[in-house]
């Protein structure tokens, strides 16, 4: 009989804008890897849109992100897109998200465990549920960015809940977590997901090139593709929304660092 495993579940914070063939393969490509490690079982995935409150430059509303990633997993057997980050009218961290969703989690673990027998066999009924943040390497740049993150933050997600984090071109994850203190501190809840068959699809490039009439077939799900030439999404005129605004957290991370000097 094989051995009961963590039950983990995936969440991806960002702005899916639109979202990608490339976003939903790293919930694949991070469940193998997690499965091949022998420890953990993927319960399950969430897709969590930022809210319009980001102020990205380019970023179309919430309520339409929302809805092409709805279409583009609508295939999906276990991954689901979350509004709950979406719809509130500030920015809201990532550690605060991950809180939010690691609540829930919890909750409907306990109910699955008391009422399906079969999940309970699949995985370990005395261990809790984890979560974990999936991102692409491109994520842990981020970190380095001055303002981006509280250090309580990167310590709470990086520490308290982990990361999955799957290769993207060049760019070498290895290196991100050696330059840094706090994800080396951690680096064994940071689980580094090798991407061997390269796709290089990026949401800037898709939305240059719908600005320019070209084609992105093959690139986003075609319900994906059919929803933005019917609500004329991504064009010069969207690409200028939030031109002038500062971005969010570097905005408001300031002005909490400051607040927690003050106490």
């Amino acid at each position: 009989m094989a051995s009961r495993r963590i039950p983990l579940v995936l969440l991806a914070c960002g702005s899916f804008n639109p979202i990608t063939n490339q976003h939903m393969r790293l919930f694949e490509l991070a469940r193998d890897h997690m499965h091949s490690i022998g420890q953990y079982q993927v319960v399950g995935g969430i897709v969590s849109p930022v809210s319009d409150g980001y102020g990205k430059q380019g970023l179309v509303p919430a309520k339409h992100r929302i809805a092409m990633a709805r279409l583009a997993l609508q295939s999906s057997n276990w991954v689901t897109v979350d509004e709950w980050e979406s719809q509130q009218a500030d920015w809201t961290e990532t550690a605060v998200t991950m809180r939010h969703h690691y609540q829930r989690i919890v909750e409907k673990f306990e109910q699955s465990r008391e009422t399906d027998r079969d999940f309970s066999r699949s995985t370990d009924s005395c261990s809790s549920p984890q979560l974990k943040l999936l991102c692409g390497a491109d994520f842990l740049d981020t970190f380095k960015v001055p303002g981006m993150w509280l250090d309580e933050h990167v310590e709470e997600v990086a520490g308290r809940f982990g990361l999955v984090c799957v290769s993207r071109g060049g760019l070498l994850p290895e290196k991100a977590v050696y330059e840094s203190d706090m994800l080396s501190r951690h680096s064994g809840n940071v689980f580094l997901v090798r991407e061997w068959v390269r796709n290089e699809t990026s949401a800037t490039e898709v939305r240059r090139a719908l600005r320019r009439g070209l084609s992105v077939k093959y690139l986003l799900p075609d319900p994906v593709i059919d929803y933005i030439h019917q609500h004329n999404l991504y064009t010069e005129d969207s690409e200028r929304r939030n031109e002038d605004v500062v971005l969010r957290p570097l905005a408001k991370q300031p002005q909490q660092a400051a607040r927690s000097l003050d106490d």
